[in-house]
């Protein structure tokens, strides 16, 4: 499977086993999830539906972000970093926004953060992507 706006990986097992095998390779490249969001348990509470098992995460990598931050504040409105895990035929289907496509808005495209943040993020989620394709 490929995006043009995301990095993805198929891995098997459950959800949780996902979560926690993502966990460490973000970890490895100096990120950490900053949110949780249950999109089946959310919409089954809030509008009583019935949905396949979906999570949205919210990473960060704060050395990065601190870096974004100090260039433009604006580029706080698409941060974290989002990873989505759902529940596919052949597993769970990891989905790793490229920061290189949010970030290259014309307000951040020549700046350092499209120079200089972006492409050193988009390498580092690149690498966990690869890290759980085996």
């Amino acid at each position: 499977m490929s995006s043009p706006l995301a990095f993805e990986a198929v891995v098997s097992g459950p959800m949780d086993e996902a979560i926690d095998s993502l966990t460490v390779a973000l970890k490895n490249e100096g990120f950490g999830i900053l949110t949780r969001i249950d999109v089946q348990k959310v919409l089954k509470e809030k509008i009583d539906v019935d949905f396949r098992p979906y999570v949205i995460l919210g990473v960060c990598n704060p050395g990065l972000a601190y870096q974004s931050l100090n260039i433009n504040p604006s580029v706080g409105l698409f941060l974290p970093c989002k990873v989505t895990l759902e529940e596919v035929s052949d597993g769970i289907l990891i989905s790793i926004a490229d920061p290189e496509v949010i970030l290259g808005h014309p307000t951040f495209a020549d700046s350092d953060i499209g120079c200089e943040v972006a492409p050193e993020a988009r390498m580092r989620l690149i690498r966990v992507a690869q890290a759980l394709k085996g």
